[in-house]
């Protein structure tokens, strides 16, 4: 088993092992090392939402929240828009996008983890929600067709992907020209090497897989992104962050030298 491997493997069963703990009642989705880690509750999970969010949503969903912001708020969803939310968990955002997009508009959420997409299916159902769909597969393979998604959100999930430059190129070829990405994330301050941010925190608690701010606005957009935004919300160890990143893919990326991705959907991947 590779390096990569084997850390997605971990992120895997530590998310896993919180919706199973949702589902059969015995605790918060916030095991050992989750996102939501104790030393640091008040930067992670359902606190960052607003009461009304938290109103909208079934116990077992706001339970299973692991986040480290608040992605609905960053997107700015309009109705009849369709949303994407990579690494949806118990399906927090996913239901609260699809109340926004409304029933002309449609919801997916993407995980790879089996026990995650039975809580969310289970928490959309209790929540009466008929517009969204839960697909299982990697991040770094999105099993969507191109050009297809209005909006791209995600949540303190792709700190933990193995392979960012593949999920940034990813997001860029589901996108719509014009589309945009609205994501929470942890995200490192220039300053960090790679060797320190792994002594402030966990690959799976999502401190040590952390991008710096460069590198994040670099990579968007070198896969075709404008108006790329970095912005700091709160510390959660020193010199890592909270962040809100938001972006928009260009309508015209040969015009700008930008890579022209191809439009190839990827098939189901685990």
């Amino acid at each position: 088993m590779t390096t990569s491997d084997s850390l997605r493997d971990q992120v895997r069963r530590k998310y896993a092992d919180a919706a199973v703990a949702v589902a059969e009642g015995s605790g918060c989705g916030c095991g050992s090392g989750a996102c939501c880690e104790a030393d640091a509750s008040e930067d992670f999970g359902t606190s960052l939402y607003t009461l009304e969010q938290r109103g909208e949503l079934p116990d077992a969903a706001a339970l299973a929240s692991l986040g480290c912001g608040n992605p609905i708020v960053v997107a700015e969803l309009r109705e009849g828009e369709t949303v994407l939310d990579l690494g949806s968990g118990g399906g927090i955002d996913v239901i609260l996008s699809a109340n926004r997009v409304g029933a002309t508009g449609l919801a997916y959420g993407l995980d790879m983890t089996d026990e995650m997409l039975a809580l969310a299916r289970k928490n959309a159902t209790d929540a009466g929600i008929r517009n969204a769909v839960f697909l299982k597969g990697l991040i770094e393979q999105i099993p969507l067709p191109a050009d297809s998604v209005d909006v791209v959100i995600s949540n303190c999930v792709i700190n933990l992907s193995t392979d960012k430059a593949e999920v940034m190129l990813e997001i860029s070829r589901v996108l719509k020209a014009g589309g945009r990405l609205g994501v929470s994330d942890i995200v490192a301050d220039d300053r960090l090497t790679e060797e320190e941010r792994a002594e402030r925190g966990s690959y799976v608690g999502c401190i040590a897989g952390a991008l710096s701010k460069s590198e994040y606005e670099v990579g968007l957009q070198a896969v075709g992104f404008e108006g790329v935004s970095v912005e700091f919300t709160h510390e959660v160890a020193d010199g890592i962050h909270g962040a809100i990143i938001r972006a928009v893919k260009t309508t015209d990326p040969a015009a700008k030298g930008l890579p022209v991705v191809q439009p190839t959907a990827r098939a189901g991947c685990c």
